[in-house]
């Protein structure tokens, strides 16, 4: 059984947070909205498919911005209770700014459950209905092959993606090349596929299989470029990027390219970033404790809310960079995924440590 007190001191933080997610998923989707407007239009995309595409990526947009939301819905909610001299009073009974983060880390841990919940089972799947739903309707010759992949003819060509590794990068595309009268001229597999900046690929590790009346020819080349009208972008729509997938998906993906030794870093990256990110909504939820102890203590609900606007792009721009960083310089992925939130732990228990000295 929960006391009453950290009952009393969840329900401020979490009614908090819950008036912090409503503005920020209602700003998000009205950006992500007014975003669309370019593509309506597009082949048979129309407002209301673009209404359609905001509303399914709604769990998603409350799965990114949980920890901004938990950090200022923290501030909020326990800066209302030392606005109301209730912190005060908590302290002069004998509570230590210790026992104060206890009760607020429960509310943490009720944050990560929600997290956990939303990311796996809703936000994930609902996205990835979204992208391709928009792909049907701004592409008529585009279809699902089932799962997470793409299927889209291009003349005599019929090309084949499943994973997205990069912006213009996909791990894996088939080719099958058909004759006029609709009879299979080649297959061809490229273990990673590169859109040019124009329209075009850059197939690399590539094998084909060509056939003829009376045989089967088997060749392969270590790269090979194929002309197509097909851009990477257009197959970016249909196929998700690795930071759009669930946990387990990307388990699955890492351990497959583990067992043919393929390059790991942006799943591994993601992978460990999307459990550093739902880790890191505890630690944003006990930062705020020593910042209404402290200097905020009287402060107003909007000075409070800039702070933790502040803080939360801090943590937000600080990940960008990791990613940057991870790709660019062929760094650990897994210890620049957890370093935003190793960063973000460190401030709030050096923090609290100062404030409990006091």
């Amino acid at each position: 059984m929960i006391p009453l007190l950290d009952r009393y001191i969840m329900r401020h933080i979490l009614g908090s947070l819950a008036l912090v997610m409503s503005v920020l998923m209602a700003l998000g989707a009205l950006f992500m909205f007014i975003d669309q407007q370019s593509e309506i239009g597009v082949g048979n995309y129309a407002m209301l498919d673009a209404l359609i595409f905001v509303a399914l990526n709604l769990p998603q947009q409350a799965h990114d911005f949980m920890p901004v939301g938990a950090l200022i819905g923290s501030l909020l909610g326990l800066g209302g209770l030392a606005a109301g001299s209730e912190i005060t009073v908590m302290r002069a009974a004998g509570l230590s700014p210790l026992r104060i983060a206890a009760s607020a880390a429960m509310a943490g841990l009720v944050l990560i459950a929600l997290e956990g919940c939303l990311g796996e089972l809703l936000a994930s799947p609902l996205q990835h209905v979204a992208r391709q739903e928009k792909a049907f309707s701004k592409y008529a010759d585009v279809s699902s092959g089932g799962g997470r992949e793409a299927w889209v003819r291009d003349g005599n060509l019929i090309l084949n993606v499943s994973r997205q590794s990069g912006d213009r990068q996909f791990d894996g595309m088939r080719v099958f090349e058909i004759t006029a009268d609709h009879h299979l001229r080649a297959i061809g597999y490229a273990a990673r596929a590169i859109g040019g900046a124009s329209n075009g690929w850059q197939l690399q590790r590539y094998a084909e299989s060509r056939f003829s009346d009376e045989r089967v020819t088997v060749g392969a080349s270590k790269e090979r470029r194929l002309d197509s009208q097909v851009s990477a972008s257009f197959f970016g729509l249909a196929v998700d990027a690795p930071n759009d997938l669930d946990l387990r998906s990307l388990w699955n993906i890492i351990r497959y390219y583990q067992t043919n030794t393929l390059d790991t870093g942006p799943y591994l990256f993601a992978f460990w970033s999307r459990i550093a990110r739902t880790v890191a909504i505890l630690f944003a939820v006990i930062l705020a404790v020593p910042f209404v102890l402290g200097s905020m203590r009287s402060s107003g609900s909007g000075a409070r809310t800039l702070v933790g606007l502040l803080l939360g792009m801090g943590f937000f721009l600080m990940q960008r960079l990791t990613e940057s960083g991870t790709f660019a310089l062929g760094l650990d992925p897994t210890l620049l995924a957890w370093l935003p939130t190793g960063l973000l732990a460190a401030a709030a228990g050096g923090l609290l440590l100062r404030a409990a000295r006091r």
